[in-house]
């Protein structure tokens, strides 16, 4: 044993060497915690890879790494690099490809190792996951990424072309705060523990390019580059899996919550490994789990709802079966169900052999937007129904304000979950549109679509559609939500004022019932903020640099009628 390492007894054979160190290929040391299972024989490893701290890893939501030594399994929690007591420089993303499978070739070389790795963890260390796979070291077997991306553009930073403010503001702060600390830079750090404790603050502060505790010369400039990047573009591929789904040969067990900032994520990065995988056999054991949760915690109580006692899946007992079926090869895994939703609404959970949008001829619903012209807020006259509009109705008109943003679902901290919206609905500042009360169950599986026709008094804009389930006590819940930039949505070109123009774009994936008596509702605003930056309206003006001397209110006129009927169409469970 190395003289730094240090070995600590976990009961019952269970032993811990604190410490234990490798080399990168150019140099760097990263040191892990490993934890052994009792007894003598070598036996299978799981990896995780994170920059939080590995004594945590990731306890807020998977069991501590004794509990797998418990089952008969190595398990080594490695800080990536710059982060806890590894060498090397901090940056998130660009260093996981290279630095996972040294990793990844360390640990199955081990005396303790059959050989055989897996890895598993949610968030960051989901990412690494994907990142090390996509380098097809040998020794993988299966992963298991929970709540993330293999796209950090449109997965992670970017929803639409809209900055996601508040999250990436939040985790900067955390993750620089930790620079600053390795780094014994102590203004800095006590300038990062006020701005932790004053979030909220700084989500509103305007611009938000003059973050300057976020942008200090001595610390890395990653916050700089992701609000400074505000397409998709080489900055984000060359550091995630977007061009790279083919390069992964393994089986994934992907992970992923109704209410998680990286739901269409984690989605999407199943299904882009479920069509492009390497292998057939990396394609055809791609399986997916989605609950009801949020980022953390992964429970039954999400926002202002209880989902029930349903929501409570033993997700260890899962991924210890996972991991039983590929690195033990007991086959306990052969027959669980591709993928197993949550079924908002009902509150129950849902197996089936495909995903939605996998299937050949999905089922679809047309909700066509109808008003007297005036459809803003709850009291207004917005409606949705299956006719297309016979007449040219009047038109709705909407001003937004940047000065006066309609908040997100979660309020002015962009809290994740289920919330009340009516509220938010009260404000003459958002569409409101609802179908009448339903005589039949509906199922909405899959991502809901929009198509909007829409003049602006400006050459440039944001528009947010959420998607609500009105309870039969009228009580208005956010179910998903989908946002676009027009910079981003018409290729990077400027408006042309007060002529319509078609808005077409997803919103979140959702598997969500709608009740006999319940009713379909959809909200059409400007803003969705802090959860997502809002726009000066203004085609030269980038949003980080939007301010009070900058803005510029523009005039929305959303269309109705035969020419231009404006539509939500809700994928449906077959």
């Amino acid at each position: 044993m190395n003289r730094t390492e240090i070995c600590v007894d976990c009961g019952n054979g269970i032993r811990l060497i604190r410490g234990r160190a490798m080399r990168t290929r150019d140099g760097v040391t990263l040191v892990s915690d490993h934890y052994i299972p009792a007894g003598n024989r070598p036996a299978p490893t799981l990896l995780m890879r994170q920059p939080y701290g590995r004594d945590i890893a990731s306890t807020v939501v998977h069991a501590h790494p004794v509990w797998f030594a418990r089952n008969g399994y190595n398990v080594v929690i490695q800080d990536v690099r710059g982060r806890g007591d590894s060498g090397g420089d901090f940056y998130p993303f660009r260093h996981e490809s290279n630095d996972g499978y040294d990793a990844i070739q360390w640990v199955s070389g081990l005396p303790e190792s059959t050989g055989q790795v897996g890895m598993y963890g949610f968030s960051y260390q989901g990412l690494t996951q994907l990142l090390a796979a996509a380098e097809q070291p040998p020794s993988l077997v299966a992963i298991a990424p929970a709540m993330t991306t293999g796209d950090l553009y449109h997965g992670w930073f970017y929803m639409g072309g809209m900055f996601r403010l508040a999250y990436s503001v939040s985790w900067a702060t955390q993750m620089l705060r930790g620079d600053a600390i390795k780094k014994s830079l102590k203004r800095q750090s006590r300038e990062l523990e006020l701005a932790w404790s004053q979030l909220s603050s700084f989500y509103s502060r305007a611009p938000f390019s003059d973050l300057v505790h976020l942008q200090d010369e001595e610390l890395p400039s990653y916050f700089t580059d992701w609000m400074t990047h505000d397409l998709p573009g080489e900055y984000w591929s060359q550091m995630d899996l977007s061009a790279r789904y083919d390069r992964i040969s393994v089986p994934a067990l992907h992970i992923a919550g109704w209410y998680d900032f990286y739901t269409e994520g984690s989605i999407n990065c199943y299904e882009n490994l479920k069509s492009q995988g390497a292998t057939e056999h990396a394609r055809d054991n791609q399986y997916l789990i989605v609950g009801p949760w949020s980022h953390i915690p992964w429970d039954r109580h999400i926002g202002e709802q209880d989902f029930g006692a349903n929501a409570l899946l033993d997700t260890d007992q899962i991924l210890l079966k996972w991991f039983n079926h590929w690195l033990k090869r007991d086959n306990s895994f052969t027959d669980e169900a591709k993928v197993r939703v949550f079924d908002l609404g009902k509150n129950s959970w849902r197996t089936c052999a495909v995903w939605a949008q996998l299937e050949p001829s999905p089922k679809k619903r047309d909700y066509y937007l109808h008003s007297g012209g005036k459809a803003n807020s709850i009291k207004g006259n917005g409606s949705l129904s299956a006719d297309k509009p016979e007449l040219a109705e009047n038109r709705d008109v909407v001003v937004i304000d940047p000065e006066v943003p309609v908040l997100a679902p979660g309020g002015t901290m962009a809290a994740a979950g289920p919330f009340r919206q009516n509220r938010i609905e009260g404000g003459n500042n958002v569409l409101v549109y609802r179908s009448a009360p339903l005589p039949e169950e509906v199922h909405v599986y899959g991502r809901p679509h929009i198509r909007l026709y829409i003049s602006s008094s400006t050459n440039a804009h944001d528009l947010v559609a959420k998607l609500t389930r009105i309870d039969r006590d009228g009580q208005a819940w956010n179910i998903c939500i989908g946002a676009r930039r027009s910079q981003y949505h018409f290729s990077n070109k400027p408006l042309e004022r007060d002529v319509p123009t078609l808005w077409e774009f997803d919103l979140e994936p959702t598997s969500c019932v709608f009740d006999v008596g319940e009713r379909i509702g959809l909200e059409i605003a400007g803003t969705a903020f802090p959860l997502l930056d809002r726009s000066a309206n203004d085609f030269s003006i980038p949003a980080r640099d939007a301010q009070p001397f900058n803005w510029k209110r523009t005039t929305l006129q959303l269309l109705h009628q035969p020419e231009f009927p404006s539509a939500l169409t809700l994928p449906l469970f077959a």
